[in-house]
């Protein structure tokens, strides 16, 4: 067996056997095998395609080349999550607790922000103190003591996926379905829950950008779970505006903390409900959606989810003086109020461009190795739909590089198209797919 070979083969358009996808992903994860067979490997894939069972194939195998977690020793069902990506995607600092504060394990393993979109382990940084580095024995102990830890993910989880995405991000070979849906199920797989729920954002912020896409990036890794023993949803939502209101890191904890004391963003709320519902179905929490949604809400009024967010930050090293008061997160020293120069409706928003200006204004990162400023982002006060009479506020910019704030603002003001007709306002969640096909909500 050799590399020559297994590229032709795929070239030509043929399936690669079992053999020869472990093959390839052993030998490129060993080092035996050079970059740029794989690389003109990858390419064959992009342009001929795999099918459910080389994907599936192609998942476990990076799946096994590094370490898996093993979440035995945590009594029940345990429940973990997944965004594709967003702007002002917060979702995960609120669902890991709501969940927990109704007694399901969540042991998740998060990544850190690149590009437009922001990570979950930056967010939780921007608390004083917060440790995401705890060891694998803290973890498991926190999941067991209180039903919630979210950590970074490591090194020796599925490097595999490590090699091979950082070859496709520069060889124009990201953008393939079944190299998506193995590149997100091999990290989830390998980080040990029994019931995952994947959220797939499609649109102007997502890297989905048609239903049709997120659909059946949507069904593969649903089947990919399937064929792993896992059960697993994966929700369709709409990333054609920020969600919620925020951009950046310590803002988005703020909003998080805001919605967890049940001052939520309507769009952000439903988001959350269905994800972390959909996670309670899955444990056997609820017997359906909305029972599941009736149990979180009650937590959000009753304080449950909060007082478990404060639990969760207390444990790993964070300052719970900051989430009891969020005005002690330290300020950015500049702004810029965005003003409306007409009236007018909103008529469409590029979420992607918005994503763009909080990283000129430092809250995100242009390499992994760039620092950023927790402090720096965007309050955006727009939805699709939303009118305005000249001189309100769009939105507020934060920076501590005042000499970026102009350049900042001008693109802002072209991530939007406006109307002087009402508009529609859009859909939060388009549905979700499991194993029997596609749900409307």
């Amino acid at each position: 067996m050799n590399m020559y070979d297994i590229i032709t083969k795929k070239k030509h358009g043929q399936e690669l056997t079992d053999e020869e996808i472990a093959f390839f992903v052993d030998g490129f994860t060993n080092g035996s095998i050079p970059d740029y067979q794989i690389s003109a490997l990858l390419m064959a894939i992009c342009l001929k395609g795999m099918n459910i069972r080389e994907t599936s194939v192609l998942t476990f195998c990076m799946r096994d080349s590094g370490e898996t977690m093993d979440l035995s020793s945590i009594p029940g069902l345990k429940a973990d999550k997944h965004s594709t990506g967003g702007v002002g995607d917060k979702v995960s600092l609120i669902v890991g607790p709501l969940v927990a504060s109704l007694g399901v394990p969540v042991a998740k393993m998060s990544g850190r922000g690149l590009g437009h979109t922001g990570g979950t382990i930056d967010k939780l940084e921007s608390i004083p103190g917060f440790r995401t580095d705890i060891s694998t024995e803290r973890f498991l102990e926190n999941v067991k003591r209180m039903g919630l830890a979210i950590v970074g993910q490591t090194a020796d989880l599925a490097p595999a996926d490590k090699k091979l995405y950082a070859l496709r991000d520069v060889t124009a070979t990201v953008d393939n379905i079944s190299l998506i849906a193995s590149s997100i199920m091999s990290k989830k797989l390998a980080s040990g829950s029994d019931v995952i729920v994947l959220d797939v954002t499609v649109g102007s912020g997502a890297f989905m950008k048609t239903l049709e896409d997120a659909k059946k990036l949507a069904e593969v890794m649903v089947q990919i779970g399937a064929g792993a023993g896992k059960k697993v949803y994966a929700v369709i939502s709409d990333m054609n505006q920020v969600l919620g209101h925020s951009v950046g890191n310590s803002l988005e904890v703020i909003e998080a903390v805001e919605t967890l004391n049940g001052k939520a963003e309507a769009d952000l709320s439903e988001a959350c409900l269905v994800i972390a519902g959909l996670m309670l179905v899955g444990c056997g929490k609820a017997v359906d959606l909305n029972a599941a949604k009736k149990l979180l809400s009650g937590k959000i009024k009753d304080g449950g989810a909060f007082a478990k967010f404060r639990e969760f930050v207390e444990a790993q090293g964070g300052d719970v003086s900051y989430i009891d008061d969020t005005s002690r997160f330290e300020k950015a020293r500049f702004t810029r109020t965005v003003k409306a120069e007409e009236d007018c409706t909103i008529k469409t928003i590029d979420a992607e461009r918005i994503g763009r200006v909080s990283v000129i204004l430092g809250a995100g990162r242009e390499t992994k190795e760039a620092p950023i400023d927790m402090s720096a982002g965007i309050h955006n006060y727009c939805k699709v739909g939303d009118s305005f009479r000249k001189g309100d506020v769009l939105a507020v910019l934060y920076t501590n590089k005042e000499s970026v704030l102009d350049d900042a603002e001008r693109l802002y003001r072209q991530a939007y198209t406006v109307s002087d007709m009402p508009v529609s306002k859009l859909t939060t969640i388009y549905g979700f797919v499991d194993t029997d096909g596609f749900h409307t909500i």
